[in-house]
């Protein structure tokens, strides 16, 4: 059975939201439902907002973004903070161009600002982020309130410090933030809501093939393009493949250790999302590309 023939009924107009762990076959359902219903696809992931990046990213190619139109894929500047309030100012305006919005992407806490709102928190200055660039996780998770640290990812380092960072900013807990959400952009009720449930084992096959590919298609050389710009603290940077591939450009590591510590990293980042998406999606219509 394929991907489209899972895809239950699409009304006229209705948005189409498409959730999964990385190299899933996301992209290519979404380029499926736009070639049958029409639509605009939008980028949901963190890592390819970010100009400097789409082979290592594996943004869409040039010849898929000839087929429909695609936004918010590499709009960011490398050095630009860019978070989920970001994403959800810049998505507003394209939910009102006539076209139906296909959002993809494997970011959860994107679809989540979007369908459950998001709170209006002040940015965070920037000597309270330089301070938490340099704070352990486990400080920054004994800092925070008890009720905030459990409701968190406590292995996810970006979500352990975003909290940390407007608790030290604001002086309020996150969770005091997000009580006073707006409403969502978006009902849930009022979309297509697919998200992928995929076998571990058939994921960390695709996983290994995939980065092959990108080396392949010159990841190599991509990451080699920004080693002069290169900054391990910058979110763009932290995409996975990048730090593994610039400590072989480095020499500190063989190529076959890059692309092995890249598969692990990958596979780590996987068993988040999967996680995640279990726990936050459970009334979203599941779609099964290994059946």
């Amino acid at each position: 059975m394929g991907l489209i023939d899972q895809v239950p009924p699409i009304p006229d107009a209705a948005p189409v939201l498409i959730a999964g762990p990385t190299a899933s076959g996301k992209s290519a359902l979404a380029l499926e439902i736009a070639d049958r219903f029409g639509g605009v696809i939008i980028n949901a992931d963190a890592s390819q907002v970010y100009d400097c990046w789409r082979v290592i990213t594996a943004r869409p190619s040039a010849e898929e973004e000839a087929r429909a139109p695609h936004l918010l894929y590499g709009h960011v500047p490398f050095d630009t903070a860019y978070s989920a309030g970001h994403w959800l100012r810049d998505v507003q305006p394209l939910l009102k161009g006539g076209e139906r919005p296909i959002i993809v992407g494997g970011t959860g806490l994107y679809f989540s600002t979007l369908t459950k709102g998001m709170a209006d928190i002040p940015p965070t200055p920037a000597a309270v982020r330089t301070t938490a660039d340099a704070l352990p996780l486990a400080t920054m998770l004994g800092d925070l309130d008890q009720e905030t640290a459990s409701a968190i990812d406590q292995l996810n380092r970006a979500r352990v410090q975003r909290a940390w960072e407007v608790q030290a900013a604001t002086g309020r807990s996150l969770l005091r933030w997000q009580a006073e959400t707006p409403p969502p952009l978006l009902s849930i009720t009022e979309t297509v809501p697919l998200v992928f449930d995929v076998e571990k084992e058939w994921l960390l096959d695709r996983i290994m093939r995939r980065f092959d590919m990108m080396l392949d298609q010159g990841a190599l050389d991509e990451v080699a393009a920004m080693r002069s710009r290169y900054d391990p603290t910058l979110p763009a940077c932290k995409a996975i493949g990048v730090p593994e591939l610039m400590s072989y450009l480095d020499g500190t590591c063989t190529l076959d250790t890059a692309r092995e510590r890249a598969g692990i990293s990958t596979r780590q980042f996987a068993k988040r999302q999967r996680t995640w998406f279990r726990s936050k999606m459970k009334n979203w219509h599941r779609v099964a590309p290994n059946q």
